[in-house]
């Protein structure tokens, strides 16, 4: 695969959608991009608070732009606060460093996008992102140091 399609997006979020029920996570909020950081889908669960769809992008986003999963955004946010005060004057606060937010790569190892989830804890979030990538066949990067 060369690059992600909107019928693989839309696989993603149903994957990731279908993962997220199977282990009774909080409502969630799924957001795919294309490896230049464009939004292909975007598929927001009954009950989902009024910003996760803002913060799944916001996620998925940071990953892709920084080419790292968000959980390693995460930890260089907390190490230096004042570069990713920078990035988000930068990106117009578009990055959201928190886990939850997963490159996508094919079996070749390139970057395809990234997904995002918002709704859970962080944790839960990156748990069903790499479900849904790896549902649908391809890699996930999280950033797991």
């Amino acid at each position: 695969m060369s690059a992600l399609t909107l019928k693989v997006a839309i696989n993603l979020t149903g994957q990731a959608l279908a993962a997220g029920r199977e282990i009774s996570a909080a409502p969630l909020t799924i957001a795919v991009l294309d490896s230049g950081g464009h939004l292909i889908a975007l598929q927001r669960e009954d009950g989902a608070s009024l910003l996760r769809p803002q913060i799944a992008i916001g996620k998925a986003w940071g990953a892709i732009a920084l080419g790292k999963g968000s959980r390693l955004l995460a930890q260089d946010a907390h190490q230096r606060p004042a570069f990713f005060a920078a990035l988000n004057g930068l990106g117009q606060g578009n990055v959201v460093p928190a886990p939850g937010g997963v490159l996508i790569k094919g079996e070749d190892g390139r970057v395809l996008g990234s997904i995002g989830i918002s709704g859970d804890t962080s944790d839960i979030d990156e748990q069903v992102a790499i479900r849904a990538v790896e549902g649908v066949g391809l890699k996930a990067d999280a950033g797991v140091a």
